[in-house]
């Protein structure tokens, strides 16, 4: 796909049929939506959207990296079909079918560690967090948690509690859930204590159990830590080789779970099936998934080692939680995925990577670089050396890229992300580079 800066109309979107519907959507849906930009969209395949006046544009957000095999893959389509003229839906909760059963296995199979291990499904990410934070309370019988500033680990009370990303995520909704501490995150970029992670030792990880522990959070009343392998919404941080590693030790020292949130960096967004295969011995406790883990069906996970998950019956379930349609859809995603998506999001997201790296040596707006797989960020700046965030210029990337025929979010405060179904291909990315440079340049003067 080319660089486009019209559309079908002859004028930048929206066209005619856009604006009639995002009039209606003002007065009928909540105001609380997000919206980036004014795309109503109509059908897509593939990596190629098509929105209701008939513009085609080139998709790299993955509906926030949930697309994992592209927009109506034949084989999801297909196997959404084929279970919907069976079953639609049997509370998964108080009955048993075959599809749920078969995925339990599947995730037992794929996710870090031994398969003694037990899955509870959920509708997304956030209720996937939401029971992750009741079974380890439960199992130790412990009330705090801590979690990191600027992860993101959902919108429902307890998720919202410990998360930390955006502060319009919680203005007017105190009082939270009570009990969880934030931590500053491994965000070399822009570390908060002013080290380098060529000669910190962790000292994040460190500064935890020297300050924290012993000033104002007692360990052994800690239930579990929350982290992402890779922050997502707070704006793609990558931390350094080593990192999970020592937030295990760190609490397994003192009896605390380790949740790794895989919501958006699981199912083969990072090159890996899962991010924290990246980190050698690391084995969470507690894994959450979401996203792109059905290719678009609402579906969430947790999984949990068999002897944490000692809840009871009745404890914790879930009516809509591993609707057989999405599980089948899931089914397919993961044959998909290590048939060969997995493969071609490392080849292909190493090659983007690499070539971002060279555009930002063209572009003094571009402060860093940094992703694995097909999760990369690149953080925008007014000045290299202040580092000032450029919020503004991010924004207007994001706009302009969508006025040019590109699809592209931002994540944390100045960072554009680049999140593409894992079918892509390198003329696409060669296509994304050649609207960035040109866009960036606009910008830039």
């Amino acid at each position: 796909m080319s660089p486009r800066k019209k559309n079908k109309t002859g004028q930048s979107p929206p066209g005619p049929k856009a604006r009639h519907w995002i009039k209606r959507d003002e007065k009928s849906v909540s105001p609380s939506y997000t919206r980036s930009y004014p795309l109503v969209v109509k059908e897509a395949t593939g990596m190629t959207l098509t929105d209701i006046d008939g513009n085609r544009y080139l998709d790299f957000t993955a509906g926030i990296a949930v697309n994992a095999t592209g927009h109506c893959h034949p084989k999801i389509v297909e196997a959404i079909i084929q279970q919907a003229k069976q079953l639609i839906h049997m509370s998964g909760t108080d009955f048993y079918y075959p599809s749920q059963i078969k995925l339990a296995e599947k995730l037992k199979e794929i996710t870090p560690g031994n398969q003694d291990k037990r899955v509870f499904f959920t509708n997304s990410g956030t209720e996937a967090n939401e029971a992750a934070m009741k079974l380890a309370r439960y199992h130790t019988q412990r009330p705090l948690f801590l979690s990191f500033i600027g992860g993101f680990h959902g919108r429902t009370f307890g998720s919202l509690s410990i998360s930390g990303s955006k502060q319009i995520h919680r203005k007017g909704f105190s009082p939270l859930l009570p009990g969880v501490t934030q931590v500053p995150y491994a965000y070399c970029y822009r570390c908060v204590y002013g080290l380098t992670p060529d000669s910190c030792n962790f000292y994040c990880v460190q500064w935890i159990e020297e300050e924290l522990f012993p000033k104002a959070v007692p360990p052994e009343e800690v239930a579990a830590i929350f982290v992402e392998p890779i922050q997502g919404e707070g704006g793609y941080i990558v931390p350094p080789p080593g990192y999970l590693k020592r937030l295990q030790e760190l609490a397994h020292r003192y009896g605390i779970l380790l949740v790794v949130d895989e919501i958006q960096t699981g199912m083969g967004r990072t090159g890996r099936m899962f991010a924290t295969d990246y980190e050698k011995g690391v084995i969470p406790d507690i894994i959450t998934l979401a996203k792109g883990i059905a290719s678009g069906l609402p579906l969430g996970a947790m999984i949990a080692k068999a002897k944490i998950s000692n809840w009871v019956s009745g404890s914790h379930a879930n009516t809509f939680g591993g609707n057989p349609i999405s599980c089948e859809a899931s089914l397919a995603t993961i044959q998909l995925l290590e048939e060969e998506l997995v493969q071609n999001a490392e080849r292909v997201g190493s090659i983007l990577l690499e070539d971002l790296k060279k555009l930002m040596e063209n572009h003094p707006l571009i402060g860093d670089v940094r992703g694995r797989g097909l999760m990369i960020g690149v953080e925008l700046v007014k000045d290299r050396q202040t580092k000032e965030p450029a919020v503004a210029e991010r924004n207007q990337v994001v706009q302009t890229c969508f006025e040019k025929g590109l699809l592209t979010l931002g994540c944390g405060s100045n960072t554009l992300r680049l999140s593409p179904s894992l079918i892509v291909k390198e003329q696409d990315c060669h296509s994304v580079l050649t609207i960035l440079d040109e866009t960036i340049r606009e910008i830039e003067g």
